[in-house]
């Protein structure tokens, strides 16, 4: 191992430690071979350590006004501008994605730190009207408690931002843990909070095993709420330890999205949709475009233009120009599309284009498209979290919704159409949080609430925008009579 490689530390109360005997080797999937940095695998201790630390940080830091606590986001979010270049291009040798879809995520990032900033300025609770005379009858919102944030590797920035942002303006501490495929950039996130003032215990950075941090993170007594992003199995797992203790829970579990395609569509615009949807992040969102469903009428033409479109996709490293699609995270995740891959050609369907992995010394796939899939076939129910799409052809509108429906999850649909008429019906009638109108599936508006139905999410509490002042604080009524 080279020895100048950079060891990063963990933030427990305000101190920066290292710990654990063999260190997270964090590496550029687009180049196996180098190693990024060196992360602690935080032991139980220190993960205890951490919780006590925002439970002591807790009083204090929920007594701090609102507006205080929005400077401080507010700096951080000036922070990522001032270093806006070198977050995206670490985000990209770490996580994988090109460089422009890395500067949006970091931009993303900051624009949500001054978002949550202006809302210290503007959360609060109600007056409402009395059937008593003489009495003020009122509500006030107040901080949850502490709260265990645990996030994917796919947004390294950018949904950590959506999740300790609100949690911070709205007077919580948190226990942090990232993915163990992404920690630098998450630390990058941390230490412009640090740097911009955030007192110590009030947010706590963890890298390390999930089976073992996450667990507790989960299941202590201290913790009054975990949000979650990451698969079903797992939010599964959180879910249950959350409960022993009565904690609140904002799950985020995935998703198997499809766009619609009806037969007065613009084909072009539903093509450029398509290849948005499901081939940018390199098919690695929860909001991916997985499924194509097309109808029967203009099903051929389509597919004649999305597989021309796709064959002119550059795939590899996110740092080169030109590139549109850079690798996958891992080599599990390389071997799972590999795995779909080989299981839609078993299951009957047609390959038209890719299905193979693309070499070099990175975990790269080609862009894969299926046709005829049918809605029962794994590949058109599981989530790949991969570049495969699968085209399931339908015979007009009612159809194309009971196909869209006919899957365990509801998290995003789209939708491309000229109709007003039927593009309403697929509004109301898709069964899914977030629906798109002759846009991709993919991209959320940050002050808009952001979910899924179904295996999606826990069916409980919103992400982003004012939907997350609801996890994120309890309501108290107060009567106050002054007769």
């Amino acid at each position: 191992m080279a020895t100048n490689i950079k060891s990063h530390p963990n933030l427990i109360d305000g101190t920066w430690k290292t710990s654990g005997d063999t260190p997270l080797e964090d590496r550029n999937p687009a180049d196996y071979n180098e190693i990024i940095g060196l992360f602690p695998m935080a032991t139980l201790d220190d993960t205890k350590s951490a919780i006590q630390a925002a439970h002591s940080a807790l009083p204090v830091w929920s007594r701090t006004p609102a507006p205080a606590r929005g400077a401080i986001l507010d700096k951080a979010g000036q922070i990522l501008t001032s270093r806006l270049d070198d977050i995206a291009i670490a985000l990209t040798r770490e996580e994988g994605k090109t460089l422009a879809e890395a500067k949006g995520e970091v931009t993303r990032a900051r624009d949500i730190f001054k978002y949550y900033a202006g809302e210290g300025w503007r959360y609060g609770g109600q007056v409402l009207p009395s059937s008593v005379n003489d009495e003020l009858l009122y509500t006030r919102r107040e901080p949850l408690g502490v709260v265990s944030i645990i996030t994917p590797w796919n947004f390294p920035i950018a949904i950590p931002a959506w999740k300790i942002a609100p949690a911070l303006i709205y007077g919580n501490t948190v226990v942090f843990k990232p993915a163990e495929d992404a920690p630098h950039t998450a630390l990058l996130l941390v230490e412009a909070l640090v740097e911009a003032g955030l007192p110590p215990g009030i947010i706590n950075f963890l890298t390390g095993d999930g089976a073992l941090i996450g667990t507790e993170m989960t299941s202590n007594p201290n913790v009054n709420g975990i949000s979650f992003t990451g698969s079903h199995n797992t939010g599964t797992q959180v879910y249950q330890n959350a409960i022993k203790n009565m904690a609140r829970v904002q799950l985020e579990m995935g998703g198997k999205n499809a766009l619609v395609i009806l037969k007065d569509a613009n084909l072009e615009l539903a093509v450029k949709l398509a290849i948005t949807g499901g081939f940018g992040l390199t098919g690695q969102a929860c909001t991916a475009t997985s499924r194509i469903i097309v109808d029967e009428e203009i099903a051929d033409t389509f597919v004649l233009a999305l597989t021309a479109a796709t064959k002119n996709l550059k795939v590899g490293n996110g740092l080169e120009n030109g590139v549109r699609m850079g690798p996958l995270v891992n080599q599990d995740q390389l071997q799972t599309s590999q795995n779909y891959m080989a299981l839609g050609r078993k299951e009957g369907a047609k390959l038209l284009l890719g299905g193979e992995v693309a070499g070099g010394k990175g975990y790269f796939a080609q862009a894969t498209l299926f046709d005829h899939v049918e809605p029962t076939m794994r590949i058109a129910q599981e989530e790949i979290f991969g570049p495969v799409i699968s085209i399931i052809r339908a015979q007009g509108l009612n159809d194309a919704i009971e196909k869209a429906n006919a899957i365990s999850f509801g998290l995003s649909a789209g939708v491309v159409t000229n109709n007003l008429k039927e593009a309403f019906a697929f509004a109301n009638q898709v069964d899914a949080g977030v629906v798109k109108i002759n846009e991709p599936t993919t991209g959320i508006a940050l002050n808009a609430p952001f979910g899924g139905f179904k295996g999606s999410s826990a069916n409980t509490f919103k992400e982003q925008g004012q939907a997350a002042m609801d996890f994120y604080t309890r309501t108290k009524t107060i009567y106050v009579n002054h007769g």
